[in-house]
């Protein structure tokens, strides 16, 4: 087979070539330069990216063959990739000479609507695809997509949560609270044995109630068997009437009073959750004088209905930041 060189001195290819210039046709001149920065002409750079453009799906749709070796397949996959890259240069000196820009970052997805691999840097087309090492790099793409939706597929369950996940419904559980009771009530037993025995006191004493908070009744509507308040509060050590240091009753008295003078109306179970929350944030802050009831005060959580309302603000917000930018 004759050399490229041989075939231009031949007396056909002369003859063809003054045919075409006699005709308005490409020369042996009008060849596409290498560099695309040396043609400054718009029209010419058009029209080597629309030849790039059909090279290259002549050569995607020859990749295509069955009958080609695994070699002809990569030195096609090379050929392609490298006209990839030219037709690069090309569009950036289309862009320099102020024509459009072909150059549209758009990814390339699948019929899930995700990003298919191989789409950035070296590319593959039709069987190269499936030459060996290449065919074990995408499985190993699509193993690593796979594992990370599986992934955020398991911590979604944990987003958007009320305020039950976090614990702040479980004094509305009167199981809960029940067992929480009968619990507290069992480690003061063991508690008080346990003072009785290293104090060397007489086994016989009766166990003493436990000191609650002002929020529920005191020694008399434990004795008459009235349900204790769950919002209730383990009391300061000096509040304990049923062990008092003095001997004389009347300070016991004074004490009774006092405290009970500091319960609102309805304390024997007529308050509400609220109210008394209230209440026992008070005769907590009674003995702390820097401290304020409100200090007190659990926070108070949004609803979920409000969490989604200020969602759907914030993402309107967006919207209108991207479609119409920011106005201030």
């Amino acid at each position: 087979m004759a050399r490229n060189e041989e075939k231009a001195q031949s007396m056909l290819y002369r003859f063809r070539e003054a045919q075409a210039a006699e005709l308005g046709l490409g020369t042996r001149s009008d060849r596409r330069p290498k560099m695309a920065s040396s043609c400054k002409s718009l029209r010419d750079c058009e029209r080597w990216r629309g030849e790039i453009l059909r090279e290259i799906s002549r050569k995607v749709s020859k990749i295509q063959d069955t009958g080609l070796t695994d070699y002809e397949v990569r030195d096609l996959n090379d050929e392609i990739n490298k006209l990839m890259r030219e037709k690069r240069h090309w569009e950036n000196q289309i862009v320099a000479l102020g024509g459009a820009n072909y150059r549209r970052n758009v990814a390339m997805v699948d019929d899930d609507g995700k990003e298919v691999p191989g789409t950035k840097g070296y590319k593959y087309f039709g069987r190269a695809k499936d030459l060996p090492g290449v065919r074990e790099l995408f499985q190993s793409k699509k193993k690593e997509e796979d594992e990370e939706n599986q992934a955020q597929a398991f911590y979604k369950k944990f987003t958007n949560q009320g305020p039950a996940y976090f614990g702040d419904l479980d004094e509305q559980d009167e199981t809960l609270l029940e067992f929480e009771r009968q619990a507290e009530e069992e480690e003061w037993e063991d508690a008080y044995a346990h003072v009785r025995k290293a104090l060397n006191l007489p086994t016989d004493e009766p166990t003493p109630p436990i000191p609650r908070g002002a929020s529920v009744p005191l020694a008399n509507g434990h004795a008459n068997g009235s349900p204790r308040h769950p919002d209730s509060k383990r009391k300061a050590p000096e509040e304990d009437v049923e062990m008092p240091s003095s001997d004389d009753p009347s300070d016991k008295r004074v004490k009774t009073d006092s405290t009970v003078a500091s319960v609102p109306n309805g304390a024997n179970g007529d308050l509400s959750p609220e109210d008394a929350i209230l209440a026992n944030a008070r005769a907590t802050a009674a003995y702390i004088p820097f401290l304020t009831p409100e200090h007190l005060l659990p926070p108070k959580l949004p609803t979920r209905e409000e969490m989604e309302q200020f969602l759907l603000e914030l993402r309107k917000k967006a919207l209108v930041e991207e479609y119409f930018g920011n106005e201030t």
